[in-house]
């Protein structure tokens, strides 16, 4: 690997992200206008269109102009900006769907990656409490990244496109949220994407390619972040390697004669337009001798991957509706087709009350008397950031070694929205924000994880006039469920998991507060001690196999030295 700096155009690393959106801002003021202050949740410029749908999408950033270039007219509605290759916090997420929604409800439009899914989850559960209506449907276009029957669990890439072409239409016309539901959902089953990978992605942070390649070499059935694909070998002519995708594609779309498709041929940032032009010459004469109408094509740049050199080729299979809606106006800074209206020529300025805010949630209830929970998270919260390292050792050995930075940036996030809240406040709404700010302090899964936990504890003690020590059986029980029904983890698999199901029991019962802090902390080490010798099968973790046996959980630590924190107040 050369040693020479990588040679991009940008100022401060750091500040690439946020100087995209500002830059956007400042070029499309006619079509985009900022829902938050920092410029991380983007909406149409007429957002919200009062009894329309909104659609809300959101990722990483470095795929420009999947997401955020695909907010307009006959498209999204709004995007959520995470940073490059990660996914945006559930606290932007929200906002955006606060700023979209006319009263028809939002539709979650996004690719299926696994921090994005956590917290638009999250996101949901945010506003559900808030009454405003969501629904949810994942890209997963990308036909090797998953074997047939499971294609649900694929990663969505470029296709991603056509969903919001239909989704979009069908909201523009005014379609309830089931119906716009079903329209993407429709697209994304019939849609199939194949790409190939030619040169690596340099991130802007790092300075580091995000894999190897040789000068002659290929990578079929890569992913947009660089993630492995079925085949490397040597490269191939432009007839080849698009033979290649459509062996996979057609034979999992199976179109007949007289069937009609639309067809997408993508450029991943730095191929020229005049290769991609060769890949569609290919898949035009496979198509044509098949039968197979082409009644919509795109081949241009739909969804890059920074400067990586490859392309990638979509097909939509299409019945009567969805063609009629591919067919639809559309118009967004990097889009544009038939007779759109800016909302300026429409008359249609930012309407007052749809300004940039902060995405802050409705105002909390008080009880007139101090809140116990309150005082006690706040106190635990501004000693959780000293255990950063020994998390931090622990989520490296099995995991990305992230944990010690969310923990650590979670607590204090968590510690600032409690102190900024009424120290007579309903203790639900402690729970509340303390979910969503751990959550979007560092977007991870572990963080969205508890935050839709926290979240939940917060729905299920609502209607408590008031916690007592017995209470926090209630409270471990709800933030259990919830993380399993939305992590997928049981116990055993080495989470944090195993410690929430036992420490309900521990906790059931309680009357004192400190005896249960005692109790609490006892179940939470012994679990950690027992499951240290099992084999991680859920998350990260799981992909070191059998070489993480003998290691502690680094959530289930995270875990017990909250609980230990919560004893040392209460002692």
């Amino acid at each position: 690997m050369s040693d020479v700096a990588p040679k991009k155009i940008i100022n401060r690393p750091e500040d690439f992200v946020d100087e995209v959106t500002e830059s956007l801002l400042l070029a499309h003021p006619d079509r985009l206008r900022a829902a938050t202050a920092d410029r991380r949740a983007l909406v149409r410029a007429d957002a919200p269109v009062p009894g329309r749908v909104g659609i809300v999408t959101g990722g990483g950033s470095g795929h420009m102009p999947l997401f955020l270039g695909y907010v307009g007219q006959g498209l999204a509605t709004g995007v959520a900006v995470g940073n490059v290759f990660s996914s945006p916090s559930a606290e932007q997420i929200a906002a955006a769907t606060r700023a979209c929604d006319g009263g028809a409800g939002v539709l979650y439009l996004y690719g299926n990656y696994g921090g994005d899914v956590y917290n638009f989850d999250l996101a949901a559960d945010v506003v559900a409490a808030e009454d405003i209506a969501t629904a949810t449907v994942l890209g997963t276009d990308d036909v090797l990244s998953a074997p047939r029957g499971r294609e649900e669990t694929r990663r969505g890439v470029a296709g991603l496109f056509f969903a919001y072409k239909t989704a979009g239409a069908a909201a523009e016309r005014g379609d309830a949220l089931p119906d716009v539901r079903a329209v993407a959902q429709r697209t994304v089953d019939a849609t199939r994407t194949m790409g190939v990978g030619l040169s690596p992605t340099i991130l802007p942070t790092t300075g580091t390619p995000t894999f190897t390649l040789g000068e002659d070499e290929m990578e079929v059935g890569i992913g947009i972040h660089g993630e492995p694909g079925s085949h490397r070998g040597a490269l191939e002519t432009a007839d080849e390697i698009t033979d290649r995708f459509l062996e996979e594609i057609l034979g999992e779309l199976e179109p007949s004669a007289g069937d009609r498709v639309a067809v997408l041929v993508n450029g991943l940032g730095a191929t020229p337009l005049e290769e991609l032009y060769l890949v569609y010459r290919r898949v035009h004469r496979v198509l044509e001798e098949r039968g197979v109408t082409i009644h919509r094509r795109y081949v241009g740049e739909f969804a890059t991957s920074l400067e990586m050199a490859g392309a990638s080729v979509s097909v939509l299979l299409l019945d009567g509706e969805l063609a009629e809606l591919v067919d639809a106006p559309a118009a967004s800074p990097f889009f544009s087709q038939g007779s759109t209206e800016t909302p300026a020529a429409r008359g249609g300025a930012v309407p007052e009350e749809a300004a940039p805010s902060s995405g802050t949630a409705p105002a909390v209830r008080t009880t007139g008397t101090p809140s116990a929970l309150r005082s006690l998270l706040v106190g635990a919260m501004e000693r959780m950031p000293a255990h950063a390292e020994e998390l931090r050792d622990l989520d490296a050995r099995l995991g990305d070694g992230d944990l010690g930075v969310t923990v650590a940036s979670g607590a204090e996030a968590v510690r600032a929205a409690l102190l900024g809240l009424p120290e007579d406040v309903h203790h639900a709404d402690v729970l509340r924000t303390a979910g969503t700010a751990f959550a979007s302090a560092n977007p991870s899964t572990f963080a969205a994880l508890v935050g839709t936990g926290l979240i939940a504890a917060a729905a299920d003690t609502e209607d408590l006039p008031e916690l007592s020590a017995g209470d926090a059986a209630r409270i471990t029980g709800a933030v259990c469920r919830r993380v399993r029904e939305r992590g997928g983890a049981r116990p055993g698999d080495k989470t944090f998991v195993d410690v929430l199901v036992p420490l309900e029991g521990a906790l059931a019962g309680a009357r004192d507060p400190g005896r249960a802090a005692d109790d609490a902390v006892a179940v939470a080490a012994r679990v950690v001690d027992e499951t240290s010798g099992l084999t991680s099968a859920k998350g990260r973790a799981a992909w070191v196999g059998e070489r993480g046996t003998g290691e502690r959980d680094p959530g289930s630590v995270a875990l017990l030295r909250f609980l230990e924190e919560l004893r040392r107040l209460l002692a």
